[in-house]
C-alpha cells in the first residue's frame, strides 16, 4: 500500500501525517485527528452533514481526499467555540431559537453559514434559505434556523457598529 505525505493546517494546528491516497477528508478527521463534530450522512455530498472550511469556502469533507487537501487551512466545527468553552455566536443563536435537535445536521449548517455570513452578514430570508438549501435537516425544519441566522446577524450588525474605527496613518 502507497502512502502519501500531507501536511495540511487543521483548527490552527500544523498536521502531517502519511495517509493512503484513497481516504476521504471526512474519514481522516474524524479517524485521524479525532474531530468527530464532521459528521458523515450520505456519503454522496448531498446531505451537508460533513460540511468544513477549506481555505476559508465551504466544502463537503466526504467528496474531498485529503490529500487533495495537503497544504490547506481546514476548520472544523470544533473550531468556533472559545477554549474556555464560550459558544461562537451562531452557536449561541442555534441555541437560543431552538434551531437543532438531534443535532446531527447541525456542524453542516453551522460551517456553510460561518462561510456564507462573512461574505453577507445581513442577508435576508431567501438568502438565508439560499444559504443552508445544500444542508438537510430531519428533525428541526428550517423555520427555527431562520430565526437563528436573522439574530445572529442583527446581533453582528449592532456589534460592529459599536466597534471603535481604527485609523492606520
Amino acid at each position: 500500500m502507497t502512502l502519501e505525505t500531507i501536511t495540511l493546517t487543521v483548527n490552527g494546528k500544523k498536521v502531517k501525517r502519511e495517509v493512503e491516497p484513497r481516504l476521504l477528508l471526512a474519514e481522516f478527521l474524524r479517524e485521524e485527528l479525532g474531530l468527530t463534530g464532521t459528521h458523515i450522512g450520505c456519503e454522496h455530498g448531498v446531505c451537508g452533514a460533513c460540511t468544513v472550511k477549506m481555505d476559508n469556502r465551504s466544502v463537503r469533507s466526504c467528496l474531498v481526499l485529503t490529500v487533495q487537501a495537503d497544504g490547506a487551512v481546514i476548520e472544523t466545527v470544533e473550531s468556533l467555540a472559545a477554549e474556555d468553552g464560550t459558544l461562537h455566536p451562531l452557536q449561541q443563536a442555534f441555541s437560543d431559537n431552538h434551531a437543532l435537535q438531534c443535532g446531527f445536521c447541525t456542524p453542516g449548517f453551522l460551517m456553510s453559514l460561518v462561510c456564507d455570513l462573512e461574505k453577507n452578514p445581513s442577508p435576508d430570508d431567501n438568502e438565508i434559505r439560499e444559504m443552508i438549501s445544500g444542508n438537510l435537516c430531519r428533525c428541526t425544519g428550517y423555520t427555527n434556523i431562520i430565526k437563528a441566522v436573522k439574530q445572529y446577524s442583527k446581533e453582528k450588525v449592532a456589534n460592529d457598529e459599536n466597534k471603535p474605527i481604527v485609523v492606520k496613518s
